[in-house]
């Protein structure tokens, strides 16, 4: 009786620990064990513009809202020079591609690059790159764009 109890008691913890969201299913990137991309994901925060972060099943990824509204993938191969806009934020430059449903900004400059894919209607690219750009400057930049959108630098 003593052991069934104690198993109840921990499945219990483990509901209350684990939250009522389920875990977020995110394919990992190549480049996901790199232990830069370790560095950068102890400095998440656990909400974005209201949507809190979920666990997900993949190393180096983080998904914020349930449903995911923000979906986060670090060890992305780094993306090549590019027409694409180019934003600058806190020293973190981003490319973004604006989609119908959804957008991408992945870091320029860094290995590995960062991912965000998101819905702007629900959460902001700016807000979204104010809260993670601090995050995504722990690994190392090697290049900048040679031509920027847009600077902000926000404290």
């Amino acid at each position: 009786m003593k052991f069934a109890t104690a198993i109840a008691a921990s499945l219990t913890g483990l509901f209350v620990l684990s939250g009522c969201s389920p875990i977020a299913n995110v394919q990992p990137a190549d480049d996901a064990g790199n232990p830069l991309c370790a560095e950068m994901m102890v400095l998440l925060p656990p909400e974005i513009s209201e949507q809190q972060k979920r666990q997900t099943n993949s190393q180096a990824t983080a998904v914020w809202g349930d449903p995911a509204q923000l979906v986060l993938r670090c060890g992305v191969t780094a993306p090549p020079p590019s027409t694409d806009p180019c934003v600058s934020v806190n020293g973190v430059d981003w490319l973004a591609k604006e989609g119908e449903e959804a957008w991408t900004l992945t870091t320029y400059g860094r290995t590995p690059a960062t991912e965000l894919v998101f819905d702007p209607n629900v959460i902001p690219s700016s807000t979204i790159l104010a809260t993670l750009s601090s995050a995504a400057s722990k690994i190392p930049a090697q290049r900048t764009c040679t031509t920027v959108s847009k600077t902000v630098d926000v404290p």
